[in-house]
């Protein structure tokens, strides 16, 4: 592996390439060797930026847990366009993304590496919380608005939505859902929610 050469986004490089280990080997593959091998660069690059690979690991998390809330004030900004089950089938699908279903894994089955982040983000599991507080927050902008019922129950519909479409995307070997298979998810869990 190249040394001495000085580089740009050392961090971004590494996630990328263990984004790639991770979809195409899954989360028992992602080993800082791995990671490295895939980046084409030398092992110390990562122990330069990062204590360990947990750290790693755990910052690679918070990275996407960065971008779920990015996607979370776009969704709160859609609240009274489109359809309430239009703009949640297309969060889901785009939360849901083959890196995101990965790294739900990797949270699950790395210990150390999930305490890490629970360090930063608080208890519950690290993404998936703060997907489902993602959708909690539109559900309460659109029942602002009149679009979901008064009634509705956000703090069991948003886990409900979150965790039903987690299972449809996370078979890794099957094809993705289609959007019909997320529109159907959907629509049954909050039609007694949607005005």
């Amino acid at each position: 592996m190249p040394t001495g050469v000085a580089m740009r986004d050392a961090r971004e490089q590494l996630f990328a390439a263990a984004e790639r280990v991770l979809l195409r080997d899954g989360a028992s593959a992602l080993t800082s060797r791995a990671v490295t091998t895939e980046a084409q660069v030398a092992k110390g690059l990562l122990h330069r930026h990062f204590a360990d690979f947990d750290t790693f690991l755990a910052e690679l998390v918070l990275d996407r847990i960065g971008r779920v809330e990015a996607q979370g004030a776009a969704l709160r900004e859609s609240a009274g366009t489109g359809t309430v089950t239009g703009n949640l089938v297309a969060a889901l699908t785009t939360l849901f993304d083959a890196v995101a279903v990965g790294i739900v894994g990797l949270v699950v089955v790395h210990d150390a590496m999930r305490a890490k982040v629970r360090e930063v983000t608080g208890g519950g599991l690290p993404l998936l919380n703060e997907a489902t507080a993602m959708v909690r927050c539109y559900l309460a902008a659109e029942r602002d608005l009149g679009r979901v019922a008064a009634h509705a129950d956000l703090d069991a519909l948003a886990p409900t939505l979150i965790g039903a479409a987690h299972l449809l995307f996370a078979d890794r070997e099957g094809a993705r859902p289609t959007h019909g298979d997320v529109e159907k998810v959907v629509t049954t869990v909050v039609a007694d929610a949607v005005t």
